[in-house]
């Protein structure tokens, strides 16, 4: 593993995040908080005062807290005749095309060639068209961009990228729900919340929560070693983005991005305070961990355990929170 502290971040309090997010998705069919599930026994063998896992793998029977961000976004976009695209890892990806079946709109979802077929046939079965890509997420990204411009397309991304930066912003902003239903759940805050970063929209979400208030725990993005865009980033002479040097092949598929997105980039270098990049072993056994707590976790899921194990001698005795972003995917 690697990890370096971050010398940019800004002390204080930082502004507020809008709660529109969360009022949207009050709102919304099928809306209903995940649980915030307490694992105090995973806990006790875990040197900790407390660990909660925000179970995100109970979100609107997607598996993923990805329809959050996709649903506020689009919300706002349908018209008549409008198609909608993203580049996906699998998660967001379905997100997207769920969110268009239910506004009655198309959808073309593009994927990288590394993504595995359960993931493709999950996107399918909300109706979207999926094409598949030769390279990388990115390379994904760009071809969704470009073939989007050509047809007229909706891009919902949550990567911010040059020319185009405003949609980014409301996926995070939805992602802030859970963050809001977590402050509403929870008996006590936490001392450190470990968050898993692929483009890094998730964790721009948790800072803009947790460094608005008074008592902010201490903020660690979890990256995997071989897609560490953002640790990348943050060690470089300005703290500016940088592009991963690894081969964005983790087992960690929804993390696997070299580029942070563009609009989450400004939040992560204020807000964060550490920056770990952890080997694929180390979530292989996070979610064992986690299954025995009787949560079910995908790798990506539980990068963000995975980061707290691997640095657990820093924070014995603690009050812990973790998110599972994403169940076990089923084959």
């Amino acid at each position: 593993m690697r990890f370096v502290r971050n010398r940019f971040r800004e002390p204080g309090v930082l502004p507020p995040p809008s709660n529109a997010g969360r009022e949207f998705h009050r709102m919304l069919a099928g809306y209903a908080p995940t649980p915030l599930v307490d694992c105090q026994a995973l806990a006790d063998s875990l040197g900790l005062r407390s660990l909660q896992v925000k179970d995100e793998s109970h979100r609107f029977g997607l598996n993923s807290f990805k329809a959050l961000g996709a649903s506020f976004a689009m919300s706002g976009l349908a018209r008549g005749g409008t198609v909608f695209s993203a580049a996906t890892a699998g998660n967001h990806g379905r997100a997207v095309a769920w969110s268009a079946r239910r506004l009655g709109c198309a959808a073309k979802i593009f994927v990288p060639s590394i993504t595995i077929p359960a993931r493709i046939e999950n996107i399918r079965r909300e109706g979207a068209e999926v094409r598949v890509v030769d390279g990388s997420y990115e390379d994904a990204v760009w071809r969704c961009d470009r073939e989007s411009r050509d047809q007229g397309w909706q891009v919902v991304s949550d990567t911010g990228y040059l020319g185009y930066m405003e949609i980014p912003k409301l996926v995070a902003e939805g992602y802030g729900t859970l963050f809001l239903e977590h402050e509403e759940q929870r008996d006590h805050a936490p001392d450190a919340v470990f968050v898993q970063a692929g483009v890094g929209g998730l964790l721009c979400a948790a800072v803009d929560h947790f460094r608005s208030r008074e008592a902010s725990p201490f903020v660690v993005c979890v990256e995997p070693e071989v897609a560490d865009g953002l640790l990348e980033s943050i060690s470089s002479a300005n703290g500016e983005p940088c592009v991963a040097k690894g081969a964005q092949n983790s087992i960690m598929a929804g993390l696997n991005c070299s580029e942070v997105s563009l609009t989450a980039w400004p939040s992560i270098k204020r807000g964060v305070d550490l920056f770990l990049a952890i080997e694929d072993v180390r979530t292989i056994e996070a979610v064992r961990l986690l299954a025995g707590a009787g949560i079910d976790a995908g790798e990506s899921g539980a990068a963000g355990l995975a980061g707290f194990v691997a640095l657990r001698d820093q924070f014995q005795g603690r009050r812990v929170l973790v998110i599972n972003t994403e169940g076990r995917l089923v084959l």
